[in-house]
């Protein structure tokens, strides 16, 4: 195909994101899954206890004295989503974003739900027209099933905008950068997601489109005074 550029896949097991794919490929593919954490309140008392050895042993050989959940584990977590409740392990799954920091910590005692998929990023790349780039996050979640035509429906739709609008030498995150997240979202027909936003409110525009605001962009300026008086 007459691609402007290179086109990368990448894929990681889990959001551990072992070979970089959030920050090397065009398309990257990170195993996730979207129900609850798996929790063993035996072996959560177990490691609590020091009967288990947290991050599965691997800072053994110095004295970091005892294991802390308080410090270690539930004050790390980046949405506050993990805590303790009358001797047990909470956690408030609709906030967690899959970091895995707890997991790795504890992973007797913790284990990812079973309702397994992936999540789709695209865009990161190394310096070549414009600088490098991370993957932005666009579907949270997709089942992985073969034949796998549901991923195989987003790719046709990402090549053909990128061959038709990508300038020569133009990877497809700088494409996407050019027109924006919303025109992306528009290619591969999937609406907009609170798990795309990173800082929400930081940007004060909103931009409609003209189907989308009542009357148009024709709108009366004497009936629009008449509603709002000076």
């Amino acid at each position: 195909p007459a691609f402007p550029y290179k086109f990368k896949f990448k894929f990681d097991g889990c959001p551990n994101c072992c070979v970089a794919s959030i920050a090397r490929a065009d398309m990257s593919y990170i195993g996730t899954w979207r129900d609850n954490i798996r929790i063993d309140q035996e072996a959560v008392q177990a490691y609590i206890g020091g009967e288990i050895a947290p991050n599965a042993g691997a800072h053994a050989g110095k004295d970091w004295g005892e294991f802390d959940i308080e410090k270690e584990v539930i004050n790390l977590c980046p949405t506050e989503c993990m805590w303790m409740e009358d001797g047990k392990l909470t956690i408030d799954d609709k906030e967690c974003t899959r970091c895995m920091h707890c997991i790795n910590v504890m992973p007797r005692a913790l284990r990812p739900g079973m309702d397994t998929g992936c999540s789709i990023l695209f865009g990161a790349k190394a310096p070549i027209l414009e600088g490098a780039q991370m993957s932005t996050l666009t579907i949270p979640f997709v089942e992985c099933e073969h034949p796998y035509d549901n991923i195989k429906e987003i790719v046709e739709k990402v090549w053909d905008w990128w061959m038709e609008e990508g300038k020569n030498r133009e990877r497809l995150g700088e494409l996407i950068q050019r027109y924006g997240i919303p025109k992306f979202l528009e290619v591969l027909e999937i609406p907009a997601m609170p798990q795309m936003v990173t800082e929400p409110r930081s940007n004060p525009y909103i931009f409609w489109k003209e189907e989308d605001v009542p009357g148009g962009w024709g709108r009366d300026i004497n009936d629009y005074r008449s509603r709002h008086a000076i």
